[in-house]
């Protein structure tokens, strides 16, 4: 099924008839047969459609992925991925981060053919940035829910307000405001940003 939409800038949820029916395998078709939308979807079984990322949010999107692939490198115990792959988790969402980081541990669990789909796993460490058009309540959901599920250890980057709030399993978020550097800890241990370029933006 192929979806022509209207320009938007706010996400919109597609809820279908009998969402309980929309296999995982269904749900692959369907995100293949609409390749210009970011789909995810809901622990419920609705279909998100997520509006493409403005220049400053990509900008910042893609500082973190840089520094957090070239780190995974440097360190070799995982991989670090990027906004476009999706993960699925043990409640049934299907979510995509900005930037994530998977144990080479987990990533094992995985057979070469799951590994060319979306990857049936929570991973260890997501990052996500905050666009002009996101809501902090709805963004902290989405932070919870990822942990939840499974990461050890979540950012959630407002690169205006020069905020970041950490989040990690049984434990209150943690808000870090004005930093210039953040070092990771849990999973991503040796793990050090450079938070400048992404306040300053574009």
């Amino acid at each position: 099924m192929q979806l022509v939409l209207p320009e938007n800038t706010a996400s919109a949820r597609l809820i279908l008839d009998a969402p309980e029916s929309l296999t995982e395998e269904a749900y692959l078709s369907f995100c293949e047969a609409n390749p210009g939308l970011r789909l995810e979807r809901t622990a419920k079984g609705e279909i998100v459609i997520v509006p493409p990322a403005g220049g400053e949010s990509d900008y910042r999107s893609l500082e973190i992925a840089a520094e957090l692939r070239t780190w995974a490198k440097r360190d070799g115990r995982g991989v670090a991925f990027g906004s476009s792959v999706e993960f699925l988790l043990p409640n049934g969402a299907a979510l995509s981060p900005d930037a994530a980081w998977v144990s080479n541990d987990k990533l094992a669990r995985l057979s070469k053919e799951q590994r060319r789909k979306f990857l049936r796993l929570a991973p260890d460490f997501v990052a996500e940035i905050m666009s002009p058009s996101d809501r902090l309540p709805a963004a902290q959901a989405k932070m919870l829910e990822w942990i939840e599920n499974g990461v050890a250890l979540a950012w959630l980057i407002n690169g205006d307000a020069q905020t970041i709030y950490i989040y990690r399993p049984a434990q209150p978020p943690e808000t870090c405001q004005g930093m210039t550097t953040l070092a990771a800890d849990g999973p991503l241990r040796g793990f050090t940003i450079n938070l400048a370029d992404l306040w300053a933006g574009l």
